[in-house]
């Protein structure tokens, strides 16, 4: 692959959101705390983050995010500064699958290992059937879930078989409710097996295996350029002369895709505590940041937890608001979505023992969270991070909503109501944690 940075990504729609959503955010004597946390401005500011498009870490989108929330610190009082890590990258110039007639468009699958130039011609396999793949192109069908890394066992597993077997190339079916491609987490530094690996959306995947099941032959091919690029974690603190301990608001801010339900709810939430937390408390240091890197593996997470974060023993509560903390519920029924007015449940808080039952009794009617867990049950994704590092106070919430890592995961995955309702919860759960005796 080619190092360097690619220049074909639009921000217009971006750069025309700039001033309305900068002026949006008024001082703290002009807002009742009620409009903060309230649906419209919430919304309003997830409509923001989703019109800044594509959310690769290191991308225009990902950029604009980091200037915006930035500002919006600075406009807290907050001192602003990044932290610079290198992330891949990579722009695809074809990735498709001929057979016939028919060129059947391909996700490729970072980070990514390409074709020959000209591609390869091999049969269609289908992985589920034992036995040698030497030289062919085998279809790799994963089980219908809402799916997210590739090192879930149930992603990893069949590809690296397949490998082995001797497969030339591999195409992953991710069937999940939309019936498109899902593009899946991945470790930042090498590609899970040394073949190109791309992705069919199951909507389209109907004569793919069937070709597969005859070993019908076809072309694959996957090119393109790629490299690493500059991604950075905004980092904003108020410290105060004479405070000690820390409390810290994470969020991720970086994804596969436009990310509005993924991670709008998290940013509009976060950015609504960072105007608040200073006036809620005037006997803590304030540490807000945003990570980028997230979908290789929690690249930005690892990177501030272990040079930037305060250290455990002067952090009072760390909160981590991750993928669906409050996006859209839907009726599945074949082939269509219908929109509900609530959360999806799919997503799961938890937090440090001490807070279980607050935690229960705050969230209490709102789905999927109104089930906290004790992270000694095992924690995921950032916060997985922040437990491991031995911040011994602390809450998360993650999960993934339907169209988690889909192209369609736009504005129509917000719905206003529970998103506030979650937002003051949050809020309720911050103010338990510091006022709570220990």
């Amino acid at each position: 692959m080619i190092s360097g940075e690619p220049e074909r990504r639009s921000v217009i729609k971006a750069s025309l959101a700039v001033p309305l959503v900068w002026q949006a955010a008024p001082a703290w004597s002009a807002v009742a705390e009620g409009a903060m946390f309230g649906p419209e401005r919430l919304y309003s500011d997830i409509k923001a983050y989703a019109d800044a498009g594509n959310k690769r870490s290191g991308g225009p989108g990902d950029r604009w995010t980091a200037d915006w929330m930035a500002q919006r610190l600075r406009d807290a009082g907050f001192i602003v500064e990044r932290q610079t890590f290198d992330a891949p990258w990579f722009e695809a110039d074809i990735c498709e699958l001929g057979l016939g007639d028919l060129k059947i468009p391909l996700v490729p699958q970072p980070p990514v290992s390409l074709t020959d130039v000209g591609g390869l011609r091999a049969p269609l396999r289908l992985a589920e059937f034992p036995g040698s793949l030497d030289g062919s192109i085998a279809v790799v069908r994963l089980p219908y879930g809402r799916w997210s890394s590739l090192l879930d066992r149930a992603v990893r597993e069949p590809i690296v078989d397949v490998a082995a077997r001797g497969a030339a190339a591999i195409i992953v079916v991710t069937n999940g409710p939309t019936g498109e491609a899902l593009l899946l987490n991945a470790p930042a530094d090498r590609p899970i097996v040394d073949r190109p690996v791309a992705l069919l959306a199951p909507k389209k995947a109907a004569v793919v295996i069937e070709a597969a099941r005859y070993a019908r032959e076809a072309s694959f091919a996957l090119s393109g350029n790629g490299g690493l690029r500059a991604a950075e974690n905004v980092i904003g603190r108020r410290e105060r002369v004479g405070q000690k301990k820390w409390i810290v608001v994470s969020t991720p801010r970086s994804g596969w895709t436009d990310c509005a339900g993924e991670r709008g709810p998290g940013i509009a939430i976060w950015l609504a505590l960072a105007a608040w937390a200073p006036h809620a408390f005037p006997h803590h240091k304030l540490m807000f940041v945003a990570n980028s890197g997230h979908e290789y593996e929690n690249l930005g997470a690892a990177h501030l937890v272990r040079e930037s974060g305060p250290q455990p023993s002067d952090t009072d509560f760390w909160l981590h608001l991750g993928a669906n903390a409050a996006t859209r519920d839907w009726h599945e029924i074949p082939g269509r979505l219908l929109p509900l007015p609530g959360a999806d449940s799919h997503r799961f808080l938890l937090t440090s023992a001490d807070l279980v039952d607050r935690a229960r009794a705050i969230f209490a009617g709102q789905p999927g969270i109104e089930m906290a867990y004790p992270s000694s049950e095992g924690a995921a994704g950032e916060l997985s991070a922040i437990v491991n590092a031995g911040y011994p106070r602390h809450a998360g919430v993650f999960g993934a909503h339907r169209q988690h890592h889909a192209a369609s995961d736009d504005m129509s995955t917000i719905t206003p109501a529970p998103l506030a309702a979650t937002a003051r919860g949050f809020r309720d759960l911050l103010s338990s944690a510091i006022s709570t005796p220990r």
